[in-house]
């Protein structure tokens, strides 16, 4: 690819609530921490040129976390992409860190307007474009979550919300205290447990973002469910599963991630590849059973509903022991 090639664009554009623009083929932002999506990068400098390497193919929708390292993808856009000329930064609020791959939620809705003022002070930004819940805390009532992100919506601090791995049902209770942008639940070639709340967002125009797209990378090794189509095609077996992502949906957004320069030319690559329809049959005709689905860690499974949740007591800060263990 040649530096300055808007690689990107042939993926089309989608508006975010109808009034933010962003080319469909985006970039995940949570691969630029450490290990456990903990810390600092091995090679910082690599992360930097990785978000800037991004811009420059044509992708200006960014997607991160307050809790992705933490704080460390948020400080690192900031640090290569401010002031953000023609760039859309959505990120997410509502889990806890405690340690590398530990994860808790909190949906006290005090918690999430620190999370929201502490976003918008890392990143630089007066208004967030788009902020998610990621995850809707069980202990919390729905609404309580969602109304606090629509008072600040309402401030000025954040345009549109979106949530995330959330259920049909789900959805449609949150609509009822905020308008709702976007959902980003898993979902991949491999993993389609989410069809139904993709069909929704169809129905309803309301950016679907695909987290996992390339089902942790199963669908990358040599010996691959795709791997014959894609030495037929001369194509990367990724290419081959973000260019069904595209095609699947006009409201998909993918966003893959990585932390090499090489790997994300190869990912926004599927932008310029054309399916046929027999590709595209062939490759959905996949069955889900083909690889085991990865499991979530137990705090960032969708919810249970409950009946009368407890609040939880005290100052909004880390989990109780109690709200880990789940």
């Amino acid at each position: 690819m040649v530096d300055g090639e808007l690689a990107a664009a042939p993926s089309g554009v989608f508006a975010l609530g109808g009034n933010v623009a962003v080319t469909r083929l985006g970039y995940g932002a949570m691969r630029i921490t450490g290990p456990g999506i903990w810390g600092e990068p091995a090679d910082r400098g690599e992360a930097i040129r990785v978000l800037r390497r991004a811009v420059e193919l044509g992708v200006d929708f960014i997607d991160t976390a307050d809790s992705y390292g933490p704080d460390v993808s948020e400080e690192l856009i900031r640090e290569a992409l401010h002031p953000y000329d023609g760039i859309t930064i959505a990120t997410k609020g509502g889990l806890t860190r405690s340690g590398p791959d530990r994860w808790g939620q909190l949906g006290r809705p005090e918690y999430l307007r620190q999370c929201v003022e502490m976003s918008l002070r890392r990143l630089g930004l007066e208004t967030i474009d788009l902020y998610q819940l990621h995850r809707i805390d069980p202990m919390v009532p729905a609404g309580d979550q969602v109304g606090a992100l629509h008072e600040m919506r309402k401030e000025g601090k954040i345009r549109h919300i979106g949530l995330s791995e959330v259920s049909v049902p789900d959805i449609g209770e949150a609509r009822l205290t905020a308008p709702i942008a976007s959902v980003q639940n898993v979902y991949s070639l491999l993993d389609r447990r989410h069809e139904p709340v993709l069909e929704y967002c169809e129905r309803e125009g309301l950016g679907f973002i695909p987290y996992g797209p390339i089902a942790t990378g199963q669908l990358a090794g040599p010996g691959g469910p795709l791997s014959l189509l894609a030495r037929q095609s001369g194509v990367a077996q990724v290419q081959l599963a973000l260019a069904w992502l595209l095609r699947r949906s006009p409201v998909m957004l993918p966003i893959p991630g990585t932390g090499s320069v090489a790997h994300l030319e190869e990912n926004v690559g599927a932008a310029q590849i054309e399916l046929t329809d027999e590709q595209f049959s062939a490759m959905s005709g996949l069955a889900r059973s083909l690889l085991p689905r990865p499991a979530l860690p137990r705090a960032l499974r969708p919810r249970r509903r409950q009946v009368a949740p407890p609040r939880l007591a005290g100052c909004p800060g880390a989990p109780s022991a109690e709200l880990l263990a789940r």
